[in-house]
């Protein structure tokens, strides 16, 4: 593994902590959009902005060659931070905002892995194009990039790259075989009932009944929907109705979400929850049919077989067999899949983010215990370690572009 030179991993680092101290979410990401785009022109890369958005695409040509596509994410999230980091965030208008997924992290190693490729252009041949994708948090940012024209205005990868946090000990990269994370569907439920007094139910239509009873009809679809050897997981993340406890409210809202590594059984889990919507509805003599929306779909992310072993090859050459390792599917999903056309190879990994003192408090006395105790990605106490992460990150970026520009893998 090449030493990286402090001066670059001063600056990164004091980019990762802004970003951490200043998230933005979904869709508002401008001040994040503006310090990477300045951060990749400085660098020396043909600068987009406004892409999908506020997405950031720089450009770097170096002759003939392939076409790769680094990608890393601008948002953050709607959580309180609870880390006590000196430069945790205090963004809380008009809620409390944290990098609590690691965004912050990817984008400043792919801004290090941008400077680091600028400056060793001997070494390799083509294009590099450098992506900061808005509102991955919400499933939509990807796809509003490719509407504004990502791949008609600059070039259709040959590989698509990309990194995430995981809660694993930092300094350690770790890759699938077969789907990494799943696919994914969201809905948006609306019950329409007839508003009353408390006293006088017999007089309203309960929309929150029906609600109620629609979410714990919902925890028996998987089961009965789906074959033992499927992998799908449904959960109502949202339940709203009224305003006080003494007026039955005219409408509930449920928003749900459903997970897979098929198409086909996120599918057949969706008609079911149609069905049972629809019934619960009719079964409360609701006066008005349910509204049922989506929300989002995402891919299943299946990394390319032959690319992920040569990039997992070129990972091992960097840190050595111990610090590379294997990671099996998640329940978490992504609209990074998207941005790789048919056909074309993409490779996704998973960054280590614990550090030591947090790995060594962490409870339990074998691996797989202090993994799960762990804080997990969205917890408000999810607190990467970026002098061990960051120069993983980089180094795992910058080694993953020299095995696709090359086309095998690389030291």
């Amino acid at each position: 593994m090449s030493v990286l030179p402090y001066p670059l991993l001063k600056d990164v680092t004091t980019l990762y902590v802004d970003l951490h101290a200043h998230p933005e979410l979904s869709g508002e990401e401008a001040r994040t959009a503006a310090r990477f785009a300045d951060w990749l022109a400085r660098a020396g890369y043909r600068v987009t902005t406004g892409v999908g958005g506020h997405g950031v695409v720089g450009l770097l040509e170096n002759g003939e060659g392939p076409l790769v596509m680094l990608r890393a994410e601008l948002d953050a999230l709607p959580v309180q931070e609870r880390t006590g980091l000196p430069y945790a965030s205090r963004v809380s208008s008009p809620v409390p905002v944290m990098h609590a997924c690691g965004h912050d992290l990817h984008l400043a190693a792919a801004a290090g892995a941008a400077s680091v490729l600028a400056g060793e252009r001997g070494l390799w041949r083509g294009t590099v194009v450098v992506v900061g994708q808005p509102a991955e948090e919400t499933l939509s940012g990807a796809r509003a990039m490719l509407d504004d024209g990502l791949h008609d205005r600059f070039g259709r990868p040959d590989a698509v790259l990309a990194q995430h946090a995981a809660p694993l000990p930092a300094g350690m990269v770790a890759h699938g075989a077969g789907p990494t994370t799943a696919g994914s569907v969201s809905l948006d439920v609306v019950f329409h009932g007839r508003g009353g007094h408390a006293a006088m139910p017999h007089l309203a239509v309960d929309p929150v009944v029906t609600a109620a009873a629609v979410v714990l009809r919902l925890q028996g679809v998987v089961a009965a929907e789906t074959a033992p050897a499927e992998q799908v997981v449904l959960s109502v993340g949202r339940l709203h109705a009224g305003t006080r406890g003494n007026v039955i409210p005219d409408r509930a809202e449920i928003s749900l979400t459903v997970r897979g590594f098929s198409d086909a059984a996120l599918d057949r889990v969706v008609t079911a929850v149609h069905r049972i919507v629809r019934a619960e509805s009719d079964a409360s003599g609701c006066p008005v049919p349910p509204e049922i929306s989506l929300a989002s779909r995402s891919p299943v992310n299946h990394p390319d077989p032959r690319l992920t072993a040569a990039v997992r090859e070129a990972h091992t050459s960097a840190f050595g067999e111990a610090r590379v390792t294997g990671w099996p599917p998640s329940m978490a999903t992504e609209d990074f899949p998207l941005l790789a056309p048919d056909g074309v190879p993409t490779a996704y990994w998973m960054l280590g983010t614990a550090g030591p003192r947090q790995w060594a408090a962490a409870p339990g006395t074998t691996a797989a215990d202090k993994l799960a105790a762990l804080p997990p990605n969205h917890s408000p106490l999810f607190a990467p370690s970026p002098r061990l992460a960051l120069p993983t990150g980089i180094t795992a970026m910058v080694t993953a572009a020299r095995a696709a520009l090359s086309g095998r893998s690389a030291d």
